[in-house]
């Protein structure tokens, strides 16, 4: 799986945390069991994913926090609190690209995941769906890319580079050739034949012109896939940076990059 630096997860933990549906969270509560919660992160990172959701699940809560870079998981805390939960949080150092079998999902009511379903394969999708079916239990996925992007003030190449990024993210990310942009509809169709019910909604990045460092990482990201899909455009490319790190060092720069919340629930038997 490709890793992301401790760095990159902090600077984007607060655009992470306001754009996310809250509604969602509050939905899938309610279709929790009496606590403790016992609940399994996918790809957890730092725990920016446990750390927005336990507050609002509220209650006692267990967490495994699952990541294959042992240096995001030394960032999770061991325990989680506030005035209306608790939880504590244990951290498995895993490959989920080759080892998603070895979790037992009959273990946990709820499996979670953030920024993770754009990056893998459909075949990998198909076996967690199935795995979570097994398990009857309920999933969130939240911040999924949906290959939306605008920028203001608009560049004519804007929605070429674009184009260029979303095949990018296409392409293999560990996982075999990624979902990308077509990850929440293909996530909802296969949970969907595994007899899941499920709600989508958005989560926009919404980026305003003061938070220059996240806008200056997000777009260095955009560059390194453009020029690996096309790299005999890299002088188109780069006047098209220039213009767009302009309107950034201007102060007028603002972003919005589409993602999607998906709740997904086992349809009660018989139903």
């Amino acid at each position: 799986m490709s890793g992301f630096s401790a760095e990159w997860l902090q600077l984007r933990e607060p655009c992470d945390a306001r754009s996310r549906c809250e509604e969602l969270v509050l939905a899938v509560r309610s279709r929790l069991p009496s606590r403790p919660l016992q609940a399994l992160d996918l790809g957890s990172g730092t725990g920016a994913n446990i750390r927005y959701m336990a507050p609002r699940l509220a209650g006692e809560q267990r967490w495994l926090a699952v990541d294959d870079e042992p240096a995001l998981l030394g960032h999770q805390p061991a325990t989680l609190q506030g005035t209306n939960f608790r939880c504590s949080v244990s951290t498995r150092r895993l490959d989920l690209a080759t080892e998603l079998d070895s979790l037992s999902l009959s273990e946990f009511h709820l499996v979670t995941a953030s920024a993770l379903l754009d990056l893998v394969s459909a075949s990998w999708l198909q076996l967690l769906a199935s795995r979570c079916a097994d398990a009857r239990v309920n999933v969130m996925f939240a911040l999924t890319y949906d290959g939306r992007v605008q920028c203001m003030p608009h560049e004519p190449d804007d929605q070429w580079v674009f184009g260029l990024v979303n095949r990018h993210q296409r392409g293999n990310k560990g996982f075999g050739p990624a979902l990308g942009p077509d990850a929440t509809s293909y996530a909802r169709d296969v949970f969907g034949m595994f007899g899941f019910q499920s709600r989508v909604m958005a989560s926009d990045w919404v980026i305003e012109p003061e938070e220059q460092s996240l806008q200056r990482e997000l777009i260095a990201g955009w560059i390194t896939a453009a020029h690996e899909i096309a790299p005999s455009e890299a002088e188109r490319i780069e006047l098209w940076v220039r213009r767009r790190l302009t309107h950034l060092l201007a102060g007028t720069s603002r972003i919005r990059v589409g993602h999607q919340d998906f709740i997904a629930w086992p349809k009660a038997p018989g139903g």
